[in-house]
């Protein structure tokens, strides 16, 4: 028995160091589901492909890497289709087993979508730089069917090579959906040859003459399957339909518009080889109760399955194919397959805070799919014009939020549903931050190395402490003055009450969340007219001069918003300091004093400007927030992100600036006067 255990621990720590070995510098994302490292290594070199699929795209992905494939070489890649995987019970037909060798690659699947996904681990296994593959065995399969991603370009129409760009991209991290929300008030963006009109400029009260057509749509679906990527549709019925009402002067209810919109559907139908296609439904009044299931029969009689949005109409299992649920009131039905978009919305989402919340929530609050929980989609509603269509993709923090979407989707689980700390890292190392944080660092390295040439903002936030006070009562007067103004502390006496002071981690922090309590925020019971504090220190190995990121109010990509007034930073009287002297907001490029959805968004977006330039001084630089709310709704800004954000970056932008954060006062003594000594009176 004692020999036994020796020979146990023996391999168990020879065991470690070799997979520990083994792994250094494998970023995977999504993590597979079970892999075991082998220190082994398939060389990069000439190499014998046998396989009955996907032949030329393996081939690709071999050159890609610096392979070459040629008969009788001693290197061999076998690919087989088997009628099942053993340990694989959900969602097969993606499911996987990867071996890799010192002289074989070994790859089972019980569909060529299966080997597709089993090539992008493949892909990733390949250490940067290095010509080998990591050797290895996995099993793998996702957790849920659909894993998926919508770009509103009814509203927003962004170019076919865009779209193909991030199709390509994300097939990379297995992402298997892509939704195209084709009409809207503002344009019917597919080519109608039946109703030309349609697409004609002067029925469109948004990029004008901007559509997709029937040919390009063709050619986007090819592509999709080409990377075993769903294309799904949708047209928008009956609401979401001036631009239907601007070219035929019918609602789509009236038995005119029925008519011509069955003959929009069977054009449609008859066009575009995909299995599904969405109708909308959503936010409508209906003035005929048969229009909905009229709409759907005729559209199954093309062959065609049938999804809606819920809320919208209301269905009885059978009479619709799947839902996706919209909002929070949003219900998965038993019988009906359902996909969640109900959080998922990043044209409300910053860049930091609600990263946290979609990477450590469950889909649908579900460990994993079910034939009722199909998956999940995540959604940019592009109700506020942005331009340049980059800028779409940069300040919806589309490619991180795809990435932390695709491997909770992949993974399956969490550790809630927007409903326990919400968008607030744990200060502590809880399973929750430590899985936030790992997955932070391969989310960075896949920036680094493969999305160079991609908008992506992210930098690590992980390593940024706060200390964050509760909220003063202002009443309604933003620029009063309190206590932390005159010395830092850990607590306050202010008339009688106790104010305490609490740490916090992240770049950036939602006192109050865009969506109220239903997605906590860093208070529990946030109110009106209240003033919080926050500082740190950071440590700089030098004087230099950095990049930093600020903002007070991120602009969500569906409002009207006004933009900041000259001088400000916001509508709350925010403000910033840095080693005492007070941080200016940069020159607003947008004036306007009328809100409307059709001026574009400035630079109000921190990403969306260069960094601000600001010096540090070696050693410990303190940085100070005064952070006010009066109204959580206003005629400027009509949901008021009570938040900041503040991170020191690379003056590019591209990175985070190599600093230390600590929420711990540097300097002797319990108390330090936040702007210095001869300068409080700027904080007042």
């Amino acid at each position: 028995m004692y020999n036994k255990l020796i020979f146990t621990i023996l391999f168990n720590i020879l065991f470690f160091s070799v997979s520990t070995a083994s792994i250094k510098d494998i970023y995977l994302l999504p993590q597979p589901r079970q892999i075991l490292f082998n220190n082994q290594k398939f060389p990069i070199g000439k190499i014998q492909l046998s396989t009955p699929v996907l032949a030329e795209e393996l081939d690709s992905l071999f050159r890609e890497c610096g392979g070459r494939i040629v008969p009788k070489a001693p290197l061999n890649v076998v690919v087989r289709i088997t009628d099942s995987l053993p340990d694989i019970n959900l969602n097969p037909e993606e499911g996987y087993t990867l071996s890799v060798t010192r002289n074989r690659i070994y790859i089972q699947a019980t569909t060529p979508t299966g080997v597709y996904r089993a090539m992008q681990t493949l892909r990733q296994l390949k250490k940067y730089g290095q010509p080998y593959f990591t050797g290895c065995t996995i099993t793998d399969w996702p957790a849920f069917r659909i894993r998926g991603f919508m770009h509103d370009v009814g509203r927003s129409y962004i170019s076919v090579e865009e779209l193909k760009r991030e199709i390509a991209m994300l097939a990379r991290y297995k992402i298997n959906v892509f939704h195209w929300h084709l009409t809207e008030n503002q344009a019917w963006r597919l080519e109608s040859r039946l109703f030309p009109a349609l697409n004609d400029s002067s029925n469109m009260t948004r990029m004008p003459g901007k559509y997709y057509t029937l040919a390009e749509a063709r050619e986007l679906i090819g592509f999709c399957k080409k990377h075993h990527v769903l294309l799904i549709p949708e047209i928008d019925i009956p609401g979401h339909s001036e631009a239907f009402k601007r070219t035929f002067r019918h609602d789509m209810q009236s038995r005119e518009g029925k008519i011509i919109l069955k003959l929009l559907f069977d054009e449609i139908c008859e066009n575009l080889d995909v299995p599904y296609l969405h109708i909308g439904t959503d936010e409508v009044s209906f003035t005929d109760p048969d229009f909905v299931p009229e709409m759907i029969s005729h559209i199954r009689t093309k062959g065609k399955k049938v999804i809606s949005w819920n809320p919208g109409w209301t269905y009885q299992p059978g009479e619709i194919d799947m839902t996706q649920l919209w909002s929070y009131r949003g219900k998965a039905q038993k019988g009906i397959p359902a996909i969640d978009s109900r959080f998922h919305y990043l044209n409300h989402y910053d860049i930091f805070g609600d990263l946290v919340a979609l990477y450590n929530s469950r889909i649908y609050n579900c460990n994993e799919g079910s034939d009722d929980i199909a998956g999940v989609i995540l959604a940019i509603w592009n109700d506020r014009l942005v331009v340049p269509e980059r800028n779409i993709i940069l300040e919806n923090n589309f490619y991180p939020a795809m990435l932390a979407i695709a491997e909770r989707s992949w993974l399956g689980g969490g550790h809630e549903y927007f409903d326990g700390k919400g968008t607030i890292l744990p200060t502590d190392n809880t399973p929750a931050f430590i899985d936030f944080a790992d997955f932070e660092k391969r989310m960075l390295w896949h920036k680094e190395h493969n999305f160079r040439e991609y908008p992506f903002a992210y930098v690590r936030q992980t390593d940024i402490r706060w200390n964050i006070t509760d909220p003063f009562p202002n009443e309604g007067d933003l620029s009063r003055s309190f206590p932390p103004e005159q010395a830092l502390q850990t607590h306050y006496q202010y008339k009688a009450q106790t104010y305490n002071v609490h740490p916090a981690i992240g770049a950036g922090i939602y006192l109050r969340h865009v969506w109220g309590t239903l997605v906590p925020g860093f208070f529990c019971n946030p109110q009106e007219n209240h003033t919080a504090y926050a500082w740190t220190w950071v440590y700089s190995p030098k004087n230099q001069e950095t990049g930093l990121w600020v903002e007070f109010q991120n602009y969500g990509r569906s409002e009207k918003d006004l933009p900041p007034l000259p001088g400000k930073w916001d509508y709350r009287e925010s403000r910033i300091w840095l080693n005492n002297e007070e941080i200016q907001p940069p020159e607003w490029t947008a004036t306007h004093r009328t809100p409307s959805n059709e001026t574009a968004l400035g630079n109000e977006n921190c990403v969306a400007r260069p960094p601000l330039i600001v010096k540090l001084h070696k050693g410990w630089n303190n940085v100070f927030l005064k952070l006010p709310i009066g109204r959580f709704s206003t005629p400027e800004i009509r949901l008021q992100k009570w938040m900041f954000t503040v991170v020191f970056v690379t003056p590019d932008g591209r990175k985070a600036a190599d600093l230390i954060y600590s929420e711990k006062n540097p300097y002797s003594g319990s108390k330090i006067r936040p702007t210095g000594t001869n300068n409080v009176s700027r904080i007042r």
